[in-house]
């Protein structure tokens, strides 16, 4: 056998330490997993020198024909890794090669579980590993990474509801050629079983196949964590209008985000930004009607520049461009309000209205206006 094999993985070590994890192999143990209606492709990991990968059951082994190569063992890892113009794991070397479980088995891929299967590829130097799940099971972890399992069901259904929609109109785009989701917040996090909950799964099985659509199609179900007391139009912050993805007055007054402070000194801002020397002045020049800031000139010693909104939260680690400055004897006070980017569903105004017993379709619709709730055939 190969090097590449990994020999003597315990259990335990496989099953790192996570208590959602244990709480998602419940689930696999106790439901019967739904027949595939919508299969998305969510890269993993992209281009890496080796994934670890492993199965919960034995693993049939596939080319990227279809054609079986042979079959993993259960609860043993591999490394996969580049090989030529493909894989190579253990013994088989492809252009690349699937990796599917038995019996509603879970794979395994560098440090996690996840439901469905796992396609590896050779992407520029490395491997890219693409987790193959269905759309639902991909939500039951999607809502309890970008929401607290905790939270009232209708803001949960409210979540679920978004991300299929979001999840559906990503992958209805089709711009990459190898996965349509990642798992970060570009996308939407997604962890796999190891923030599956029962109350993500009450929350995605009581919305089954619901998406928010306009004239027929499904929308552009943008989200954000807290907008600071009133949502966006679209084309205030980003480029083009479009009429579901309207500002609103927010409901999240009692977000941990809703305010927050932040100070650097001139020398230090400068130094984050980079190019202008210390930092004298920080000039707004483009501003949303609510004051979020989109292009900001900085002043320095050594020059000026414009920089944009997503720059700027980058630079600074900002929770967001809704702010204010003061300075005070070289000290650059920034006073700031809500997290993300403003537009579309807010998330703790969404946990706020269900807290007051506002359903979930009401909650959906007041975000995204002249938006209907569809279910799929």
């Amino acid at each position: 056998m190969s090097q590449n094999r990994v020999w003597g993985l315990k259990f335990s070590q496989l099953l790192s330490g996570r208590t959602g994890w244990l709480i998602g192999l419940i689930w696999i143990l106790l439901s019967v997993s739904a027949q595939a209606a919508t299969e998305l492709r969510v890269a993993i990991t992209k281009g890496v020198s080796t994934v670890k990968v492993g199965s919960s059951t034995p693993a049939i082994v596939r080319d990227g024909a279809g054609r079986q190569l042979g079959q993993l063992t259960q609860l043993e890892a591999f490394n996969v890794k580049p090989r030529s113009s493909g894989v190579n794991l253990d013994r088989w070397n492809s252009s690349q090669i699937i990796i599917e479980p038995t019996e509603d088995g879970s794979i395994w891929i560098n440090d996690r579980w996840y439901r469905g299967k796992v396609r590896l590829i050779r992407q520029g130097k490395g491997v890219t590993a693409v987790n193959l799940v269905d759309l639902e099971e991909y939500l039951y972890s999607v809502v309890g990474s970008e929401a607290y399992p905790t939270w009232p069901m209708e803001a949960l259904k409210s979540q679920a509801v978004v991300a299929r929609t979001y999840a559906l109109y990503k992958s209805s785009k089709g711009g990459n050629r190898y996965y349509d989701l990642d798992t970060t917040t570009r996308t939407q996090v997604y962890k796999g079983l190891e923030t599956e909950f029962v109350t993500t799964h009450e929350a995605v099985n009581g919305t089954a196949g619901q998406v928010l659509t306009h004239n027929g199609k499904v929308i552009l179900a943008a989200f954000h964590s807290s907008s600071g007391g009133h949502t966006e139009n679209v084309e205030d912050v980003w480029s083009s209008s479009l009429p579901y993805l309207r500002g609103v007055v927010d409901y999240d007054q009692l977000a941990p985000v809703f305010q927050w402070r932040k100070s650097f000194s001139a020398s230090q801002m400068g130094q984050l930004i980079g190019g202008v020397g210390t930092v004298r002045s920080l000039i707004p020049q483009r501003t949303t009607p609510h004051g979020r800031i989109i292009t900001l000139k900085v002043v320095g010693t050594r020059g000026s520049k414009n920089i944009t909104d997503d720059n700027l939260r980058k630079a600074l680690g900002l929770k967001s461009t809704l702010f204010t400055v003061s300075a005070n004897n070289g000290i650059f006070q920034i006073d700031g309000r809500g997290y993300g980017h403003g537009i579309g569903l807010s998330q703790w105004g969404s946990h706020y209205l269900a807290e007051q017993g506002v359903p979930y379709d009401q909650i959906v619709s007041h975000y995204y206006k002249n938006a209907q709730l569809t279910t799929l055939n």
